[in-house]
């Protein structure tokens, strides 16, 4: 992100990190704020902070209609691990 070579870049499972200790909430608020302007960032995860949620321009959640895992299917290597 400092680089600012990308134009996005993506946090996958960021806020469950933050929900769970192994990150500061306040490092990754700091680490927004030093993006450039004509990046996009997308932070992914259930829990999301509620500073981080009043920081961002779009937030969606997601409910789970169907899953394959209700069917016995384990985690999937490449996918879920």
């Amino acid at each position: 992100m400092t680089s600012k070579e990308y134009d996005m870049v993506i946090l996958d499972e960021i806020n469950v990190a933050v929900h769970y200790n192994l990150l500061n909430v306040e490092d990754i608020m700091d680490l927004l704020n030093y993006k450039s302007s004509n990046m996009e960032v997308v932070l992914t995860g259930r829990y999301a902070d509620e500073r981080i949620i009043e920081m961002a321009d779009l937030v969606t959640e997601m409910k789970e209609i169907k899953h394959y895992y209700k069917k016995g299917v384990k985690a999937r290597k490449g996918i879920e691990y």
